[in-house]
């Protein structure tokens, strides 16, 4: 059965390692010796001894270590520069520790442990290779059928049984690596690789980590970003697993909760091309309102893109925020202090080891040889060179010896170092537990921990938990020197191998003495503690910078979202009478309410109705406030000249209905601009059309009799019926009864109430909207209500127009005709202004007022035409106002014929013209006979 893919590479690579020592070992038959260089191009140059690229420290029980010491190499060759804090200082870290753990006597009593420690060159293919080495004493090597060059049978090298490994440091290098160890059950503690990926305890069930997973970290950065008040962030990331993972998991995150937006994910390749970080650059400022930025990158990588925005002068353009790859380094900022100011980093919650730095500050030539890389790290710390063979050859200073960590060079202690340490002190627990488990009382290691069982070295290290700074009861004791650690937190893992997540958050700064430095302003601990205050931008600015696609919407505005990219959208205003009912919609207020000042609200649209003062109410006022003194004045004339001729010759009876009925029309007015109530809506009904059917019943009345009267005299000289005052009231009445009875079954069918009308004034702008308080006289019932008096002012027309032959000076027929035409006049324009303004927000105003006034000049034109000439006469002519001498009706009807028919011929009498038509009716019907004197020239 053919072997899985990850399993067939290392089975691959492990045989050719072995073959190629084996060959090694071969030529001088010794274990430990080489001389000559063999070359592989997966693995590289062969030292001239076997551990000329590793460290190797003697012990019972092995430890492997991998770590960064040199970067990345370039031009095909495998390693780079020398990495003196990320590379030396944590390889240091693991060797002080392995010291203190074997000096102490509490912990593993009687067993010293020992290290392999290996360079990865923070490639994750180089540090695959280099991590066989591990495996080298679990593999079976048969060479019964091989022989060396003159024959002999191969004498092998034992190699150093590793029973764990501490690293490695980069995500990468970390699931390459356990990739092999779990095939060979290796445990394995990283102290800086933070790739979610290796959360996975299926694929990655041996290995494990003092440092917080990216997850976490993720989780921290995304309530950074929210108590920024950032909703528009890009992200970047180094290619490979640390970067595109830590990447992965924010992004997921933004998803799950929301509110966050991605602009753009953007990636730097493992291998860049020139100006592939200006290529970055101009590609974040195409979404440019996305200032923040989350960097799940290399340091080497960080300080790269730092330096291109600089030259794209962006320099306090981006918020950069990021993960613990730069946490509060140095290196990533030097000369590019400006550009990354403000920045803020994360980092996992960690205390500096003092006893550390005097250790490394002690370190020297002469007493660390044990490490193969510090003759290196002296040359590159002190910036000289170590004789003849020294790595820097243009350096024209020569290395004494006697420099001085921290005096000749500056020194600041490398941020996983406490990390380093407690993996180191983790795996001595797990071993210490194990001991007391199978060799409980036995001085050193006893036989069952003679081939350590990975596996059940995994349980154990999966339970240890303790306190660095509390492990010791003894003041003497060596791990008195460990670091404290913040709030005291133990180190302890998760069922996934996982630490838990704590972290103190870092901005970098400028102080006050213009220097910039990392400031601690937060941490995190499964929440966000942050202190906003204490942050600073630009220049010590303490505003807090925008990073968001859209700003906030103002009160009133919806959000409009764009498609997609929910954190981007367009504000629109709520138009109209519509509201904020929400962030994103708009709802319609209730008809009778308007939108409040700032639209996230309803309030009571005003009600309004027509007020005394306004103009539109003054002038109909005045005009019938003249009308009922005018009239007034009238029926006041009337009554005391109730006996003579004109008085008599009027009608008194109908004259004083049809003055009841002018003064109604004038009184209407104040009922039409009287605040609308039940009593005042009752009345409105009442007498709209009432003064208007007294006025037009009364003169159709009259017309008719005259009418009457001129045509029967054309037949016979006998009187028509119904000529009398009497017979004229009763048709007058029953007339006005006809619209007194349609007003009860108004009454009846819909009685009387008030209501508000918000159509008619809800204008386009809902601030000028307002409710007017009506009585419920819609148009077609004020057209039928006004109908009747209409048809009667039509009718009576008809009847003047049929007069219109009598003579000018008998009775009234002519000034009734007047009357009647201009009427007519009157209503027909009252038509089209009333009706059409019905769609005028002033519609109120301009009905009531058209309405009041079209009915004050109907009764000032009858009052004017038909009673003004007589009060004239009356008060100001007294001596045309007597008795005249009776004459007959057919006396009077001839004349008045012979006089119409001189008046056909052309020839008008210049005398008198006696016009006794209306006396000798009121005459004819008493019982006295009395004879008056006319009198001539005056209408009647």
């Amino acid at each position: 059965m053919a072997l899985p893919e990850s399993q067939r590479l290392p089975s691959f690579l492990a045989t050719r390692h072995f073959l190629l020592h084996f060959l090694a070992s071969c030529s001088w038959f010794l274990p430990l010796a080489s001389p000559q260089r063999i070359t592989d191009p997966a693995i590289g140059t062969a030292p001239n001894q076997e551990y000329a690229h590793s460290i190797r420290l003697e012990g019972d029980i092995i430890l492997g270590g991998l770590f960064p010491v040199h970067s990345r190499g370039g031009g095909g060759m495998p390693c780079g520069e020398l990495k003196k804090e990320k590379g030396i200082h944590r390889l240091e870290a693991m060797m002080f520790a392995i010291d203190l753990i074997n000096k102490d006597t509490e912990l593993l009593p009687n067993i010293t442990l020992g290290a392999r420690i290996l360079d990865t060159c923070s490639r994750d293919t180089y540090a695959l290779e280099q991590s066989l080495t591990f495996v080298q004493a679990l593999i079976e090597k048969d060479g019964s059928d091989v022989r060396c060059a003159n024959g002999d049978l191969p004498i092998f090298a034992k190699p150093d049984k590793i029973v764990g490994v501490i690293g490695a440091a980069a995500s990468s290098v970390s699931i390459m690596v356990a990739n092999i160890l779990r095939l060979f059950k290796i445990p394995q503690i990283s102290y800086a690789s933070t790739a979610p990926e290796l959360s996975d305890n299926t694929r990655y069930d041996f290995f494990s980590r003092v440092v917080p997973p990216d997850s976490y970290q993720a989780q921290a950065m995304m309530d950074i970003v929210t108590a920024m008040g950032w909703n528009y962030v890009s992200t970047l990331a180094s290619e490979g697993n640390y970067g595109e993972s830590g990447v992965e998991a924010f992004v997921q995150i933004s998803r799950e909760t929301g509110g966050v937006c991605i602009a753009q994910s953007l990636k730097i390749p493992r291998e860049p091309k020139p100006g592939e970080f200006d290529k970055i650059i101009i590609r974040l400022l195409e979404t440019s309102n996305a200032r923040a930025v989350i960097m799940f990158a290399n340091e080497d990588d960080i300080r790269r893109i730092l330096d291109a925005a600089k030259h794209n002068n962006q320099t306090g353009h981006f918020l950069w925020v990021g993960s613990d790859s730069w946490g509060s380094k140095i290196s990533p900022v030097i000369g590019q202090e400006r550009v990354a100011e403000g920045a803020v980093t994360i980092l996992p919650k960690r205390a500096s080891v003092d006893a550390f730095d005097r250790y490394f500050r002690s370190r020297s030539l002469s007493n660390n040889r044990r490490n193969v890389w510090f003759a290196e790290f002296w040359e590159e710390n002190f910036g000289c060179k170590l004789g003849m063979h020294g790595k820097r050859p243009g350096s024209p200073k020569k290395c004494t010896g006697l420099e001085k960590v921290g005096r000749d060079s500056s020194y600041e202690q490398e941020g996983k170092v406490q990390f380093v340490m407690d993996a180191v002190y983790a795996m001595a627990h797990a071993l210490h537990r194990m001991h007391r488990e199978l060799c409980y009382g036995y001085p050193g290691l006893c036989p069952k921990m003679a081939n350590i069982d990975g596996k059940e070295l995994l349980s154990h290290i999966r339970a240890v938990n303790f306190n660095v700074s509390s492990m010791s009861h003894d003041p003497s004791s060596l791990r008195a020197v460990l670091p404290q650690r913040s709030a005291g937190t133990p180190v302890v893992f998760n069922e996934n191998g996982d630490a838990p997540g704590r972290y103190d958050i870092f901005q970098y700064q400028s102080t006050n003495r213009s220097t910039r430095e990392y400031k601690v302003i937060g941490t995190w601990t499964n929440k966000l503690h942050l202190n906003v205050e204490a942050m600073q931008w630009r220049a010590g600015d303490p505003s807090l910078p925008a990073s968001v696609c859209s700003v906030p919407c103002r009160m009133g505005e919806r959000k409009k979202i764009v498609k997609g990219v929910p954190c981007c959208w367009h504000c629109e205003r709520c138009e109209g009478y519509h509201f904020q009912a929400s962030e994103f919609s708009c709802e319609l207020c209730p008809y009778e309410q308007r939108p409040d000042a700032n639209r996230t609200g309803c309030q009571n649209i005003p009600i309004i109705k027509l007020e005394w003062h306004s103009p539109w109410a003054v002038i109909p006022v005045f005009i019938s406030m003249l009308g009922i003194i005018a009239t007034t004045f009238v029926i006041v004339t009337f009554v005391r000249y109730n006996e003579t001729p004109i008085v008599r010759a009027s009608g008194r009876e109908m004259s004083y209905v049809l003055l009841t009925g002018i003064f109604l029309c004038y009184a209407i007015t104040f009922l039409m601009i009287a605040a609308p109530d039940v009593v005042v809506c009752s009345f409105r009904r009442i007498f709209l059309g009432l003064g208007m059917c007294f006025s037009y019943a009364a003169l159709l009345t009259k017309t008719n009799r005259i009418h009457r009267i001129f045509e029967q005299g054309k037949k016979s000289v006998s009187a028509p019926r119904f000529i009398s005052p009497a017979s004229q009231l009763v048709i007058t009445f029953s007339l006005i009864s006809v619209q007194l009875l349609g007003v009860f079954v108004w009454f009846a069918v819909d009685p009387p109430h008030t209501f508000v009308d918000y159509g008619e004034q809800r204008t386009q702008d809902p601030a000028a909207a307002r409710g007017v308080l009506k009585c419920d006289i819609s148009d077609l019932s004020l057209i039928c209500s006004l109908g009747y008096s209409i048809l009667l002012m039509v009718t009576c027309t008809v009847y003047a127009i049929k007069t219109r032959g009598v003579p000018e000076t008998f009775n009234e027929a002519k000034p009734i005709g007047f009357t009647m035409y201009t009427t007519c006049i009157i209503w027909l324009a009252f038509i089209p202004i009333f009706f059409g303004t019905a769609q005028s927000a002033e519609r109120m105003y301009i009905q009531t007022t058209t309405l009041t006034i079209s009915l004050s000049l109907s009764a000032s034109v009858s009052l004017g035409m038909l009673y003004m000439p007589k009060v004239y006469v009356i008060i100001f002519h007294p001596e045309q106002n007597i008795p005249k001498r009776k004459r007959s009706f057919k006396a009077i009807v001839t004349a008045a014929t012979m006089s119409g028919k001189l008046q056909k011929g052309g020839d008008r009498p210049n005398g008198e013209v006696k016009t006794e038509l209306c006396e000798s009716m009121e005459t004819n019907t008493s019982s006295t006979k009395t004879t008056y004197v006319s009198y001539s020239n005056h209408a009647i």
